[in-house]
């Protein structure tokens, strides 16, 4: 049976323990909220599809777990990734502190040519700000990559944050399908199935022949 889809993305939230990822993931999937979300333990993912410029793209989003210990099985699912999202909490600084950690991490990893996005979670709860937003502006800017503040709690910004990150990773991936963005010697990229496994296709992004 043909697919439904022309793309699918691999899209992996990254970020400290607790700083709402699982909240956010759910939020962008289910359009659910719980405050009630335990620590992700190893890996979890979700999939949505989105209409972008007449293309259905399916988003493959991938809860990573903060905790240290994961590290490995967090280094395992940045192959195939073509957009990462870089989460910290507003109301803790040391979760900001440690974003240059994983940014440093997934360079080390990932494959080249992927799109990164910052997020501040939380952004409603202005009352305990540790983190002002002009911070996580200069650190994006640096890194250039892209930022937006954002609340699964009161919903905003959720669904803004997602589709600017999968229309930033269309727009490279229909330039760059045929090419070997990632190395391999066949010139095909590692590419997430529906069911989390992995293939090779051609180009940098899953693409329904």
């Amino acid at each position: 049976m043909r697919k439904t889809y022309d793309y699918l993305f691999k899209i992996l939230l990254v970020g400290d323990g607790d700083v709402g990822k699982t909240q956010i993931l759910f939020r962008f999937s289910e359009d659910a909220y719980n405050a009630l979300f335990v620590s992700t333990i190893g890996i979890d993912f979700k999939i949505r599809s989105i209409e972008l410029d007449g293309k259905i793209v399916k988003l493959q989003i991938w809860d990573t777990a903060g905790q240290e210990r994961f590290q490995t099985i967090s280094t395992s699912y940045y192959r195939g990734a073509m957009g990462i999202m870089l989460i910290y909490d507003i109301c803790n600084a040391k979760s900001f502190d440690n974003i240059a950690g994983y940014h440093e991490h997934m360079k080390q990893h990932a494959c080249p040519g992927f799109e990164i996005m910052l997020l501040g979670n939380n952004c409603h709860m202005e009352d305990k700000r540790q983190v002002n937003k002009d911070t996580g502006e200069r650190f994006a800017a640096q890194h250039k990559m892209s930022f937006m503040e954002v609340s699964a709690d009161a919903n905003i910004n959720i669904q803004e944050a997602f589709f600017t990150l999968a229309r930033l990773i269309l727009n490279k991936k229909e330039v760059s399908i045929g090419s070997d963005d990632c190395g391999h010697e066949d010139g095909s990229d590692e590419c997430v199935q529906e069911d989390g496994s992995e293939e090779y296709r051609p180009g940098n992004a899953c693409v329904v022949q």
